[in-house]
């Protein structure tokens, strides 16, 4: 799916940017080079199929997947620290770090409102789509794929968020009374999910297993499941959990790439240990996705921050091989022979899943939108996901069997009986710095204990969820609610 982000050489494309960005009736009417209308652009798949990209498209963005999330999501956590240099807040960084989460942190506002923006997206995709004469077939896998997304947008939200609005359908922005009970109406957690649960089931069904040629990397049937699969483990529905996991696994689609630092490498990307991934090209990358987590000083390559913490590297057993698959250290030599400095970088480690090389990978010396895909969903936190449902379900044999799989390509010994803990630490070591820590320690339960072991403070009953960002409670005139203690 390389191609989704090389549509700008259509004409057609521009006109669905602008038709997103602005949602306004009079935009349907603007028609390219006045010879296109608008039931013309959704009846023909050339033309349908960029409406769907222009929400893929929002995978790129600085605010969806760069700074702000790797901020929310690791450096918050015991894996991470800020790094950069002391003096370099990272706009709030320092901030995240410190667990002093403020509702006026940038970082909240813009995983809100990017998120907020491609589910908008997704809603009048869905609405033009549906409402189209386009080919039944076409139509239905369309809408598959953006319910898809539309999914993970809420997902995140919920994540970070708790409940929040939910938005489904095609608004006019000028009914302000519709948007105050749609916009600005928090739902509960629970009825959130619900409606990420059932976008998932209809992007199942929708979907194809796999893809072939240009179309590679789009949300397919396994995609929906796998992350079905883990918005039901998020809920503690193990039984559902357990058996939408064995979906995939019986799929037959998926399995373990035979070396672990392979992954995230440009060789794994696509491959079959991938279920979901943002695709990026040269110049059209995840913006800043590289550039923030790379190494800081001489010779220059990146920002520095969320770098491995001291806990992290302290957590792997002797011989793990995901240690050096994930962290890289000043003077090493890294796999494409690359030596970082033993002096000149300000942190003394770096994320090495968030390294791209200049010599044995795509490369054009832009290090804000390099060619790395982003995993959002690999076999082995579907895996793991499978595991920790079997335990909790009393299917001891599958969680061992489980674990010891991961752990042989880890090039560690099996174990002969099996904690939850050990779950838990399997998949801290399999999943560390790859933005899920933080999410997994506070659905756990874990996070007071992880986060006072590295010296910061988490507080029950407020930290579990993160701040409604002031800017959107100040555009809703008060009607979105805020989170427990952060007034």
């Amino acid at each position: 799916m390389k191609n989704i982000k090389n549509i700008n050489i259509l004409i057609l494309f521009m006109f669905a940017i602008t038709l997103f960005l602005t949602g306004c009736e009079k935009d349907l009417n603007v028609l390219p080079q006045d010879k296109i209308s608008k039931d013309d652009f959704l009846s023909e798949p050339m033309y349908a199929v960029e409406v769907v990209n222009s929400a893929y498209n929002q995978l790129l963005s600085f605010e969806m997947y760069g700074f702000p999330w790797i901020g929310v999501t690791s450096i918050t956590s015991d894996d991470a620290d800020k790094g950069s240099s002391a003096g370099d807040a990272g706009t709030d960084k320092d901030k995240l770090d410190a667990l002093a989460f403020d509702k006026t942190l940038r970082s909240f506002n813009d995983i809100w409102k990017r998120r907020y923006e491609g589910i908008y997206r997704c809603n009048e995709g869905i609405y033009y789509l549906g409402t189209s004469e386009l080919e039944e077939s076409f139509k239905t896998r369309y809408i598959g794929e953006l319910k898809f997304l539309r999914a993970l947008f809420y997902f995140d939200l919920v994540r970070c968020f708790g409940g929040v609005p939910i938005v489904v359908e095609k608004l006019d922005f000028k009914d302000e009374e519709k948007v105050n009970q749609v916009v600005y109406n928090r739902k509960t957690k629970e009825e959130t999910y619900a409606q990420i649960e059932s976008d998932l089931k209809d992007a199942a069904a929708s979907l194809p297993l796999q893809y072939n040629g240009e179309n590679i990397g789009r949300a397919t049937k396994g995609a929906a499941e796998g992350l079905l699969a883990k918005v039901y483990l998020y809920q503690e529905k193990w039984s559902e959990a357990f058996a939408m996991s064995g979906n995939v696994v019986n799929s037959k689609m998926y399995d373990l790439l035979p070396e672990y630092a392979d992954v995230w490498r440009e060789v794994g990307e696509n491959g079959k240990e991938s279920l979901f991934e943002i695709q990026a090209t040269l110049g059209k990358g995840v913006s800043g996705y590289t550039d923030v987590q790379g190494g800081r000083g001489t010779p220059d390559y990146g920002w520095g921050f969320n770098t491995p913490s001291k806990s992290l590297v302290n957590a792997y057993e002797p011989g793990d091989k995901r240690k050096e698959g994930t962290i890289m250290f000043s003077g090493q030599v890294l796999w494409d022979g690359f030596q970082t400095p033993a002096v000149g970088w300000a942190n003394p480690m770096y994320n090495y899943k968030a390294y791209q090389s200049r010599t044995k990978e795509s490369w054009d010396d832009n290090k804000g939108e390099t060619a790395k895909n982003v995993r959002l969903l690999k076999y082995s936190d579907l895996l793991l996901i499978r595991a920790e449902a079997a335990f909790h379900i009393n299917q001891m044999d599958e969680a061992l069997s489980i674990i010891n799989k991961i752990r042989n390509r880890a090039g560690l010994a099996p174990l002969e009986t099996l904690t939850l803990d050990q779950i838990y630490k399997e998949r801290r070591l399999e999943m560390a710095m790859e933005h899920e820590r933080w999410f997994d320690i506070v659905r756990t339960g874990t996070a007071q204990a992880a986060m006072s072991t590295v010296g910061k403070t988490f507080i029950p009953g407020k930290h579990e969820l993160f701040p409604i960002p002031e800017e959107q409670i100040t555009l809703s005139k008060g009607l979105l609610t805020q989170n427990p203690n952060y007034d």
